[in-house]
């Protein structure tokens, strides 16, 4: 056992079919109903029989307590139904940003928060550099490609010279689309890593981040992009048929029961990124293992994962829109230039918006980024015990081993 950000080994979990690498409880069976029968309740690894006092663990110093002895902040269910905290002398535990127990909503969110401000050093140069290349990317094409197709469509250009602006504009936009999802994915891999040490209560640099995540950035970027080209198909399918038969009906039609498939296997295949990073694992088992990890907590998964948004959309817009108002009317024209999109191509309107973006990027980033991590760490709590493997990596001794044994 290391306590390194790869403490959940490919193949070691339930979910795979396959037993445990010596931290994990016995599967008893490769069915998915068996991995919450067998896990002891959260808060409850160290629930004595009547009558008999429990040994005291050996933790270290002042552990954190989280919401209670057992108990689920946000009203989740605990594990096998048992009722959390009673008769349940020992404390949550509470290593890093999370406390090892199944994670409410509010906890989540926390985790997230908390990582960014206690390891500000090693998140924010991460978003803040990704933040500033995607930016400037913008800036350029809504500089330089963006006018120059606004004043072809107000005049009598030809044809041919129409459609060389407009793939100038496109090739921009390909070229942006392209650094920001390089960008994105980058640190999305590294903030992986930052959050998988925070959770055991290690800190992290950029470079320690970097060499534990370099190794899997190349599946990291097949699966983003398989799933992408998988919602564009998806689409195609679908909506292709009505539209080019002329039948409105059909392609709309097509285009949202598309859209209820992409946002299903969205939430279904959205704990594949921490799961490829985390298990050092192929693109076909992180899919694997988001499907089995999502089963049964579809609609949870999707509402945390929808607050998030909201939250970081709400933020990012406090951050952005009133520079891009006060951008407008100081740069672009006023009212008026802001009305016609005259305004929207001077430098001092597009460097105040870009200010903006990069301020709300830096933030937000790393919020969605951890979200989805601690989503993946809750699953497998849930699931698979994982909180006694992440005792152990933080060097907790003892932990959970006074749990009455389940039968093989």
């Amino acid at each position: 056992m290391n306590d390194s950000p790869g403490w959940a080994t490919p193949g070691s979990s339930p979910s795979d079919g396959e037993g445990s690498q010596g931290t994990q409880p016995p599967s008893g069976g490769s069915g998915d109903s068996k991995w919450s029968a067998e896990q002891p309740p959260p808060g409850q690894w160290s629930s004595p029989t009547p009558g008999q006092t429990p040994p005291a663990p050996q933790q270290p110093p002042a552990p954190q307590q989280g919401a209670g002895w057992g108990s689920y902040g946000g009203g989740n269910p605990p594990r096998n139904g048992a009722p959390g905290g009673w008769g349940n002398p020992n404390p949550t535990v509470k290593p890093g940003v999370i406390p090892l127990r199944p994670l409410g909503m509010g906890e989540i969110l926390d985790g997230a928060v908390s990582t960014m401000r206690k390891h500000w050093r090693a998140v924010l140069p991460i978003t803040l550099v990704v933040a500033v290349l995607v930016q400037l990317a913008g800036v350029l094409v809504q500089k330089y490609a963006f006018a120059d197709v606004v004043l072809d469509q107000s005049s009598d250009a030809p044809l041919d010279e129409q459609l060389e602006s407009l793939s100038s504009m496109v090739g921009l936009y390909s070229a942006t689309t392209f650094i920001q999802l390089v960008g994105t994915i980058v640190a999305t891999a590294m903030l992986t890593m930052i959050f998988s040490r925070a959770i055991l209560g290690h800190g992290s640099s950029i470079g320690a981040a970097w060499r534990e995540a370099r190794p899997q950035l190349a599946r990291l970027f097949g699966l983003t992009l398989l799933l992408g080209i998988g919602a564009a198909l998806l689409f195609a399918l679908l909506v292709l048929p009505g539209a080019l038969t002329g039948q409105a009906f059909l392609a709309v039609l097509g285009g949202l029961i598309a859209l209820g498939l992409v946002l299903w296997l969205w939430v279904r295949f959205s704990l594949a990124s921490p799961a490829l990073m985390l298990e050092k694992t192929s693109v076909r088992k992180a899919l694997t293992r988001s499907s089995k990890l999502v089963k049964g907590s579809w609609w949870r998964i999707f509402g945390i994962t929808v607050l998030t948004n909201i939250i970081t959309g709400f933020v990012s817009g406090l951050i952005v829109l009133p520079l891009t108002l006060v951008g407008g009317l100081l740069f672009g024209g006023g009212l008026e230039g802001m009305a016609d999109g005259t305004g929207a191509t001077s430098w001092g309107y597009l460097i105040l918006v870009a200010i903006g973006g990069v301020i709300g990027l830096t933030i937000t980033m790393p919020m969605q980024a951890g979200v989805t991590v601690l989503l993946y760490v809750d699953q497998r709590i849930r699931r698979e015990a994982l909180d006694l493997e992440l005792a152990r990596a933080a060097g907790i001794e003892n932990y959970g081993t006074t749990t009455p044994p389940t039968g093989g």
